[in-house]
């Protein structure tokens, strides 16, 4: 499947990216490891190669497009291509609307939709030039039913959402695909503090990671993982919000902080 074929992973450092990276590699993918933190991203790559799978670190902050750019070219340098550019690095961010500071929003748009964009608009013209290629944006459920207190945390999945669904129908019959991820509550140390309820239950990271090598082998559009219950919440919320909003409500799905 993976054979000779170059992915680019941001946030492989730790949860969905470094889970992905493994099983990637695993596929026989030459994996180009990107995180801001290079002794953890090291520690991935050693992983991986012990395993008898390829792996390269480079130290990358995506809400800085020069090292951005810098990721990409270095792999285009190296190997030539981007087969696939995973979108995943993000942070989450717990807060109230009423209690956010404008500094607050623009940290979490800076990172979980510019950052996207910044990795997208660097690897792109490769893609179109070669007719060939694969965006994979990790977004979140968050990205189609905002649930409370996450307010700047769901606007900017909205906003990546929105970006990806114009971007996949644009790019139509250019050779290159775009997926969009919609993991619920994953089991990562993003949202360790946070206590949901049992039908909101965390899924492993390694989970998600199997649903988007699906995505690569079957070129798909849309993933929402798991399927069924946030696939009911939304379809449920585009036929009557209040009700969505009310399930939201009688099942805590907002969660609770986990008092230390």
């Amino acid at each position: 499947m993976g054979e000779d074929r170059i992915v680019i992973i941001t946030g492989a450092s730790s949860g969905i990216g470094k889970a992905t990276a493994k099983a990637l590699a695993r596929k026989g993918f030459t994996t180009v490891l990107a995180a801001r933190n290079l002794e953890n991203l090291q520690k991935v790559e050693k992983e991986i190669i012990s395993e008898d799978g390829k792996a390269v670190s480079i130290s990358t902050d995506i809400t800085v497009r020069s090292q951005v750019r810098d990721l990409v070219d270095s792999t285009i340098k190296h190997y030539g291509k981007v087969d696939v550019f995973i979108c995943n690095a993000g942070i989450y961010w717990r807060c109230p609307a009423k209690d956010l500071v404008m500094e607050d929003i623009q940290h979490v748009m800076d990172t979980n939709f510019y950052g996207s964009l910044f990795c997208i608009y660097e690897v792109l013209p490769n893609m179109l030039s070669r007719k060939n290629g694969q965006i994979i944006v990790v977004s979140s459920f968050d990205g189609l039913k905002g649930i409370p207190p996450d307010s700047a945390y769901v606007a900017s999945k909205f906003a990546v959402t929105g970006f990806a669904e114009v971007l996949r129908q644009e790019l139509q019959g250019n050779g290159i695909t775009v997926t969009t991820i919609f993991p619920s509550r994953v089991n990562t140390p993003m949202i360790a503090d946070v206590e949901v309820p049992f039908i909101s239950r965390k899924i492993p990271p390694e989970y998600v990671a199997k649903k988007i090598i699906n995505s690569i082998h079957k070129k798909k559009r849309n993933v929402l993982v798991p399927y069924l219950g946030p696939k009911f919440l939304y379809l449920i919320n585009c036929i009557s919000t209040n009700l969505g909003d009310f399930l939201v409500r009688l099942f805590h799905l907002a969660g609770e902080d986990i008092k230390k």
